[in-house]
C-alpha cells in the first residue's frame, strides 16, 4: 500500500535489464559515466516508480537499454 508502483518505463526498464541479463547496478554505473550525473538505487527507484523526472537519465537509460518508451 505504501510503496508506487513502477511507471510503464520503469517496467519496461525493469524487463529489458531482465532480457538482457544486466543488473540496475550496473545500468547505475553507465548512466552515472555517460552523463557526468549522480545515479544510485535510491534516485534509480525514484525515476522508474515516476516520483522523479529527470529527463537526461531518462534518455540516457532509453539509449543504454535501446527503448523507444
Amino acid at each position: 500500500m505504501g510503496t508506487p508502483k513502477f511507471t510503464e518505463f520503469g517496467l519496461c526498464v525493469k524487463k529489458r535489464l531482465l532480457d538482457l541479463g544486466m543488473t540496475q547496478k550496473e545500468l547505475e554505473q553507465i548512466i552515472s559515466e555517460r552523463t557526468g550525473l549522480f545515479v544510485d538505487t535510491g534516485y534509480m527507484y525514484k525515476i522508474l516508480s515516476g516520483q522523479r523526472a529527470a529527463p537526461k537519465i531518462s534518455e540516457a537509460i532509453k539509449e543504454v537499454l535501446q527503448i523507444d518508451t
